[in-house]
């Protein structure tokens, strides 16, 4: 019988990101991670919904692997699938790191950074705040559960993160909330939550505890 061999090729793979800037030239900077099927320019229209969000500049970065929306025609994205699943994650770090190093080009970033994430891109914002090599002051997970990295000393963690969650959200419940909870908090991590009553999605409850958590920081 004929064998077959599998290997990976490393190529350059370009991404892009979409920067919105502060009311102000000099601001805080507020990273997003988009979630499962959406882009950055999705991920965008939510964020600018939050209440005081136009004096923070504000970077979405879009992931790494496109493919239309079969429905709408519409190009989206994915983080990862589990197919070589530990090299994605380190593509997507290495991508992160390079994306920031551009924006920090861009703009005159004065205060704080966070990151945030919804649904699959909630993983990505903690693992970046971990691993990309640059500061990040706090983060925003919202619906989207927290990879087990978390729980490695060497691995860095804001030390603030905000939690939200819908009540009838079946993907992030509250079995994994209460997990996400007892990890971060065993590091010392100070968390908030917010329960909404909602599904997995963005609603104007989490952006105001969202305007909070950012003004916070600020203050």
């Amino acid at each position: 019988m004929n064998q077959s061999d599998t290997f990976q090729v490393a190529t350059q793979v370009r991404g892009r990101a979409l920067l919105r800037r502060a009311t102000e030239s000099q601001a805080p900077l507020l990273v997003g991670f988009h979630g499962y099927g959406e882009n950055a320019e999705r991920l965008l229209e939510a964020i600018v919904e939050i209440p005081g969000v136009s004096t923070w500049h504000v970077a979405s970065l879009q992931a790494l692997h496109p493919f239309y929306n079969s429905k709408t025609g519409e190009v989206v994205a994915s983080w990862m699938t589990k197919l070589d699943r530990e090299l994605a994650i380190e593509d997507n770090i290495q991508y992160v790191a390079r994306a920031l190093e551009q924006v920090e080009k861009r703009l005159e970033i004065e205060g704080p950074t966070v990151f945030l994430g919804f649904s699959q891109g909630t993983a990505m914002a903690y693992r970046a705040a971990g691993s990309a090599g640059h500061a990040c002051d706090g983060l925003i997970a919202l619906t989207g559960d927290a990879p087990a990295e978390i729980t490695d000393p060497s691995i860095c963690v804001p030390s603030r993160v905000l939690i939200g969650r819908g009540t009838d959200d079946p993907w992030y419940d509250e079995a994994k909330m209460e997990s996400d909870l007892a990890r971060l908090q065993g590091r010392g991590i100070e968390v908030e939550v917010c329960v909404f009553e909602g599904g997995h999605e963005w609603t104007t409850e989490f952006r105001g505890a969202a305007r909070d958590f950012l003004r916070s920081l600020r203050s």
